[in-house]
């Protein structure tokens, strides 16, 4: 109940008990004094009366409270009643208010009254309401002739509903359901309130918009698309009277189920119109004459079920519960932005499509090739695109945010922010050869892709190339429980055992989880939160659940993460990655493929300053995705796909910049020494202040004096 009715009610209710009040006094006075005649029997002889008289009081108070109340449930207030609009279904948005779909779709259209044809408008007044403009929403004439023909018939045989009962009964909860005395009493009360809050135009809109006309469709817009394929505000006289004589009986007028029975009923329509003087006889009887044409095919309003509007609604109903939608519908602001969601499901559909072809898969079947990409913004945590498969279906398995999955070498960049936080540089050397470790007692051999080892190179290289053997060197070497606690800090959330298989990514992870932990790489160092949701609001924006960004946390150093993200920008530029510049990717970009035993999962995650994006293609049952399945080959494709058509601001993002207390240093890339003028493979590496080498490198010193000389005599006499 709002707070105008409950005092207003409050008020009548207190007026009513003071008067009974008043009389139950005089009449005490009556009995104590012996009554009229002195007799204090008095009481004893009219004891039924008294008590009747006191239980119809308390009736009427209660009744009366009860009707002003709508029910003791609370009528809207004229705010309520003014702001009300038709429900088309709740809505979910994008970040830039742009509409991404709804939780339901709802037949209906709803169109302003000045887009509606007078002569429909006209039809319909004079079939369900022809004294509309002239009553108060009760139409008494109607009232009185239903009541004397009910009476007559000893049972309900002719309603009295105005145009605006109607739409108090279609449009507002309190009113209630059924055909019971209780509703049409709310009914009545409920149309008093809408005649005084609102116009007669006002009213007329509502209704036009509200009532059910068959097939699932509610409005005259919605009816005419479905009917006659076209809007209402096309329609000729003969189609406008033929949506008027719907609302009787919907199913049984539809020329679709009996077009004579439609016919029938249209004409009648018509001759209504006549009689009200809204056309003339010759245009009705030529209306008449027409035959009813209807659209071969049903309108439905388009599909926008998404894997956004389903992760919305588990929101919605997490939040809200799910009844949040009982009083009307509500508006889902999320963080999504719609051109990079457009291209994350293309980029997932077709790729998913192109690797099952390759691998005879054709989609027809319950387990082919699947995908799925997130991506969210580091610095905020917004999830600015989520695809959980390669087609949405309601009720499908949401792969971005459920699956778990082995990440492979997507997780590597791990272990090297923590071997960069035990004090390696990008420079330390590492042994690119077979390794031997144990693990659950056992020996473990694990080997590079292809059986291609380098001998000695440079983290930076080693992570560039994705070196198993260097990855378990380092993992051994600082701990794989540091690797496990740092994952965790950056925002992993699953499992993770401290195994020397971990640095291989022998684990499993979302692709959210493995996103959202990238996020310090790309931020500086600090953990976000996903969020996909920003506010939730009901009937008349009013905010029903809101959510603001919440604070990042520090999570990695911010010498680490600038050191990681410049050499996993060499994995883009020079190594596995590279494929995203080669389909033309530019802007900042750092990023790590992965690939799993046997080729059954490959992924690419990449990011810039501004967005952190995650691409996942396999089988949903694990198995190969065919020889030389790699995430480098298959999954940073589609990357490079959704970056280009999805994120263009992501090429015209700065570049990293250092934060304090790191160095640059020109270095051998081979050796990871201090490069000279003769040094064929140089780097521009980074380090952390006392940790940049000294030492020039011995390798490349230049040429001998004698080769020297030789070398001016002939460039002296050009020989």
């Amino acid at each position: 109940m709002n707070a105008g009715a409950a005092r207003l009610s409050v008020l009548h209710g207190m007026k009513i008990e003071s008067h009974l009040k008043q009389r139950w006094h005089a009449l005490v006075s009556r009995v104590r004094g012996g009554g009229e005649s002195g007799d204090p029997r008095w009481l004893r002889r009219h004891w039924l009366a008294f008590a009747l008289a006191n239980l119809a009081a308390v009736a009427i108070v209660c009744g009366d409270t009860w009707l002003f109340t709508c029910g003791f449930d609370g009528c809207p207030s004229s705010a309520d009643i003014r702001a009300y609009q038709p429900p088309e279904g709740s809505r979910v948005l994008d970040r830039s208010g742009h509409l991404i779909g709804r939780l339901e779709d709802v037949r209906r259209i709803d169109v302003p009254l000045s887009r509606i044809p007078r002569f429909v408008r006209e039809a319909f007044i004079a079939t369900e309401d022809r004294r509309f403009y002239h009553h108060a929403g009760l139409d008494w004439h109607a009232f009185l002739r239903a009541t004397a023909r009910d009476a007559a018939a000893l049972g309900v045989r002719e309603g009295f509903s105005t145009i605006t009962m109607q739409v108090a009964r279609n449009s507002f909860a309190s009113v209630g359901a059924g055909r019971t005395l209780r509703r049409k009493l709310l009914e009545l009360r409920m149309a008093r309130l809408l005649e005084r809050s609102l116009t007669k135009d006002q009213i007329l809109a509502l209704y036009l918009n509200v009532i059910y006309l068959g097939n699932g469709t509610y409005g005259v817009e919605a009816a005419s698309r479905d009917l006659f394929g076209k809007s209402v505000s096309r329609l000729t006289l003969a189609e406008g009277a033929l949506l008027a004589a719907l609302p009787k009986g919907p199913s049984m007028y539809t020329p679709r189920r009996d077009p004579d029975r439609a016919l029938g009923r249209r004409n009648l329509v018509l001759s209504l119109m006549v009689r009200e003087g809204y056309v003339s006889a010759a245009r009705a009887a030529a209306a008449a004459g027409e035959p009813i044409e209807v659209a071969e095919n049903e309108w439905r309003p388009p599909d926008t079920g998404s894997w956004v509007v389903a992760a919305a609604r588990a929101v919605l109903d997490s939040a809200l519960g799910r009844g949040a939608e009982a009083n009307g519908d509500v508006t889902i602001y999320t963080t999504i932005d719609a051109r990079a969601q457009r291209a994350a499901e293309r980029a997932v559909r077709d790729h998913a499509a192109a690797i099952g072809n390759e691998t005879g898969d054709d989609g027809s079947d319950n387990d082919g090739v699947e995908g799925a990409l997130v991506a969210i913004d580091p610095r905020t945590g917004d999830i600015r695109a989520l695809v959980g498969g390669r087609h949405y279906q309601n009720g499908a398995f949401d792969r971005a945010l459920l699956a778990h999955r082995q990440p492979g070498s997507a997780f590597k960049p791990f272990v090297y922010a923590a071997a960069l936080g035990a004090g390696y540089t990008p420079a330390t050397l590492v042994d690119d050869v077979p390794v031997e470790v144990q693990q659950d007692g056992h020996d473990w051999t694990p080997a590079n892709f292809g059986d291609e080892y380098e001998g000695r190179i440079t983290m930076r290289r080693a992570l560039e190339h994705s070196s198993n053997a260097a990855a378990v060197r380092f993992g051994h070497a600082v701990g794989e429980a540091h690797i496990v606690s740092l994952a965790r800090e950056s925002g992993i959330t699953s499992r993770l055992a401290p195994v020397p298989s971990i640095a291989l990514g022998a684990l499993e992870v979302t692709p959210l989880e493995l996103v959202t932990a990238y996020a310090p790489f790309a931020n500086g160092g600090s953990r976000v939160t996903p969020r996909l949701v920003s506010r939730i609001e009901g009937p008349g924006h009013t905010v029903l659940w809101s959510r603001d960004p919440v604070a990042p946390v520090p999570a990695v150093d911010p010498r680490d993460a600038f050191q990681l993200t410049s050499m996993l920008e060499s994995v883009v530029n020079d190594g596995t990655g590279r494929e995203i510049r080669l389909l033309g990717a530019r802007g900042p970009i750092a990023g790590k493929t992965g690939t799993t035993n046997n080729g059954s999962d490959v992924w690419f995650v990449g990011y810039t300053p501004s967005l952190v994006a995650g691409v996942w293609f396999g089988f949903d049952m694990p198995r190969s995705l065919g020889d030389g399945a790699t995430g480098g080959r298959l999954a940073a494709p589609a990357w490079a796909e959704f970056f280009e058509r999805g994120w263009p601001q992501g090429s015209r993002d700065a570049a990293w910049r250092p934060p304090p207390g790191l160095v640059s240093r020109l270095i051998d890339a081979d050796n990871g020494d201090l490069a000279t003028a003769w040094c064929p493979h140089t780097q521009l590496e980074w380090f952390r202040l006392g940790t940049e080498p000294t030492m020039y490198c011995p390798d490349h010193g230049g040429p001998s004096l004698g080769a020297r000389i030789i070398g001016a005599i002939k460039e002296i006499f050009h020989y």
